[in-house]
């Protein structure tokens, strides 16, 4: 197969790392080196660090930067690009090809004037998400490890400079196919899309007319996006600044900057301090999807016919893809959240009842969904605005989940399996930042392994289930980093 290296510019340009004054490795993933298989002297070697921090090459590569464009708060920006991004590495490995990427290895051309830096506290909040989804099985960037310096670096305070080494199949974006469709050439794109098809979606090579590979790709591309999309939205995960330059070709959740898994359910929860419209609010995550998806399909128009008028028509049906498999989708996962068998009609009803009281009540979205599936959910009613309306919802949910035979045991602990204990709170990040700024990386240590196991409710961890302090207002997050 064909790496993204070898196609040469314009995909990728070379770009050497900016050294980094001594690097410390906070945080190695030795479960994720492991399942690289990484050989144990780049890992564990004396220049390990050395190689993660970028002052040292890759064995038999070079560092590349890639430009891509992208739809920022709906407005299209022609040139944005790796900016302070650098791939190191394009890798086999048993579960197939995977891009190591530094995050923070200095500027590139397309860092705009920036410092090409990323801080300590940005990174372990990327650190931190990128292997918190990855355990609630939600398709993810990997972290490999967290390097920190004692670099100073100026944001709205001084902070310290550190570098994520990211793990994908590709790190490849929506915005990368429409920065070849508006400033390359139509053979560009094609051999952009003829790339990601023959390196990550293979099965689809057995389709033998071009056009119609490429028109299945798109398909599958939609709806990868969409059932990401459904997965957030029955984790109360929101995403902050879903760009279209902030969505994988792969279906991959991508870019952890001012996310936050949503405390108090609120329909319209924005996270992202910047985004004063709420544009990307946890209601708007599944039609901006949508949206998004429909740039990526106007980019990549030319490649589903020569014949522009052929083009359009197939470009039309694809429209139709994402709202289809999102709604399924959607629909699945909140079944399963309730310990159901099926969807059924009503289904959308009941869920939405529940949305709504859980909204009226200020409920704790991920506390309420993992004590549903307790011994006795009953308790749980002096939690709602309306105690009386929620008696009434369990008492329909129970006659549904009878109504399909589910045995009351075997739903609770599907309902376990699927509703976890413990989500990447932004107070839990904050405290785990706090202390590593001071030196103490002890905190962190423990969250990471307390996120690798979500669903695995133990006392010891109970503190890590707890919501922020009623007291304390909610953490604010934004796109500095």
């Amino acid at each position: 197969m064909t790496s993204l290296a070898a196609l040469g510019p314009p995909f990728s340009i070379p770009v050497a790392p900016t050294p980094l004054p001594a690097p410390v490795r906070l945080i190695g993933n030795e479960a994720l080196a492991t399942e690289l298989q990484l050989p144990r002297n780049l890992w564990n070697g004396p220049d390990a660090t050395e190689l993660l921090a970028g002052n040292r090459a890759w064995p038999d590569y070079g560092a590349r930067a890639t430009a891509y464009a992208g739809h920022q708060f709906g407005r299209y920006t022609r040139q944005l690009g790796d900016g302070r991004a650098l791939l190191i590495a394009e890798i086999e490995t048993p579960a197939g090809p995977r891009e190591l990427q530094l995050k923070g290895a200095g500027p590139t051309p397309y860092a705009r004037g920036a410092d090409g830096r990323a801080v300590l506290r940005s990174s372990i909040r990327e650190y931190l998400a990128s292997e918190a989804m990855d355990a609630l099985g939600v398709p993810t960037t990997r972290a490999l490890s967290l390097v920190a310096s004692p670099l100073a670096v100026q944001r709205e305070r001084p902070e310290t400079a550190a570098v994520v080494c990211r793990v994908a199949p590709s790190f490849l974006r929506f915005g990368h196919f429409e920065y070849h469709a508006r400033s390359g050439t139509p053979a560009q794109l094609a051999v952009l899309a003829d790339h990601v098809i023959e390196r990550h979606f293979a099965h689809l090579l057995d389709t033998a007319d071009t056009f119609e590979r490429r028109a299945l790709w798109l398909s599958e591309v939609i709806e990868r996006q969409a059932r990401l999309v459904a997965m957030w939205q029955t984790l109360g995960f929101c995403h902050g600044v879903i760009n279209t330059d902030n969505c994988s070709i792969l279906g991959l959740t991508l870019d952890y900057g001012p996310f936050g898994f949503m405390e108090r359910f609120r329909s319209h929860h924005v996270c992202n301090q910047s985004d004063t419209e709420g544009r990307y609010a946890y209601a708007a995550q599944p039609a901006i999807g949508q949206w998004n998806c429909a740039r990526l399909i106007e980019a990549c128009t030319s490649l589903l016919h020569d014949d522009l008028a052929t083009a359009a028509v197939r470009a039309h049906a694809l429209q139709t893809v994402y709202e289809r498999a999102y709604d399924r989708a959607v629909m699945q996962r909140w079944c399963a959240k309730l310990g159901l068998l099926e969807v059924r009609v009503g289904d959308a009803v009941l869920i939405n009842r529940l949305l709504t009281l859980m909204q009226q009540g200020r409920c704790d979205f991920t506390q309420t969904f993992r004590a549903l599936g307790g011994d006795d959910p009953a308790v749980m009613r002096t939690r709602f605005a309306e105690p009386g309306q929620f008696d009434a919802w369990l008492g329909d949910w129970r006659r549904r989940s009878t109504a399909e035979g589910s045995d009351d045991r075997e739903q609770r602990a599907r309902m376990r399996r699927t509703n976890p204990a413990i989500v990447l709170r932004n107070d839990l990040a904050q405290t785990a930042i706090d202390a590593a700024e001071r030196g103490d990386t002890s905190e962190l240590m423990a969250l990471v392994r307390v996120l690798q196991r979500p669903f695995d409710a133990r006392a010891a961890d109970a503190r890590y289930a707890e919501p922020a302090a009623a007291h304390r207002p909610a953490l604010e997050v934004s796109c500095s980093s």
